[in-house]
């Protein structure tokens, strides 16, 4: 047996929750957190969770899109990504969507790469990291049309050992695209083997 550690879903008692600001997409609540001999409050982003793709072509190249991204300021490469905002869908039908709509293209093989909590001190944000293999275009007739700033975002196809390079040179920023690039490199190591299904 392992002795790696493992987070544990342990939610303390609530005495207080409120809505601060409904946003259009995610809201700011407070609550104020029972912790046993203290209570303490913590304001935070209530986000619905998002899904990324990480999709690796037969010459073992992964796709990323610039995306400007204004609370940074930034032009960002990252992997197809988007949110959970559709109710009750399934995040690998989320990601088998989105990997559609913003690069055409549909994967015959789905597996669960990477999850992890963006900035679980101050957001709820879960992002779920699907790895796409068997790739094939969407047909012309069939394509979403890219509106707002995905009609702007510019695909490119960057060989898997270049995207960990740059993740670790410090030119790529995109959570996602360091997260998902990385864990990329390390499940092709153990050749694409001990990933868990979507």
């Amino acid at each position: 047996m392992s002795d790696a550690p493992s987070d544990q879903v342990a939610a303390r008692p609530l005495t207080d929750h409120t809505l601060i600001h409904a946003g259009k997409i995610w809201d700011i609540v407070s609550d104020v957190v029972d912790l046993g001999p203290t209570q303490v409050l913590r304001e935070y982003v209530d986000h619905p969770g998002a899904v990324a793709i990480i999709a690796v072509d037969d010459q073992d190249r992964v796709l990323l899109v610039s995306q400007y991204r204004h609370p940074v300021r930034s032009e960002l490469w990252e992997p197809p990504a988007g949110l959970l905002d559709v109710a009750g869908e399934p995040a690998v039908v989320a990601a088998a969507r989105e990997l559609a709509e913003e690069a055409d293209l549909r994967a015959d093989t789905w597996h669960v790469l990477v999850d992890f909590y963006t900035t679980p001190g101050g957001s709820s944000e879960r992002i779920e990291v699907f790895l796409a293999r068997g790739l094939h275009e969407v047909p012309e007739d069939e394509r979403h049309v890219r509106l707002d700033e995905e009609a702007d975002m510019v695909p490119v196809w960057v060989p898997l050992d270049d995207a960990v390079d740059a993740v670790l040179a410090g030119r790529l920023h995109s959570p996602t695209a360091v997260v998902g690039v990385l864990a990329a490199a390390r499940a092709r190591e153990r050749g694409w083997d001990a990933l868990r299904p979507a």
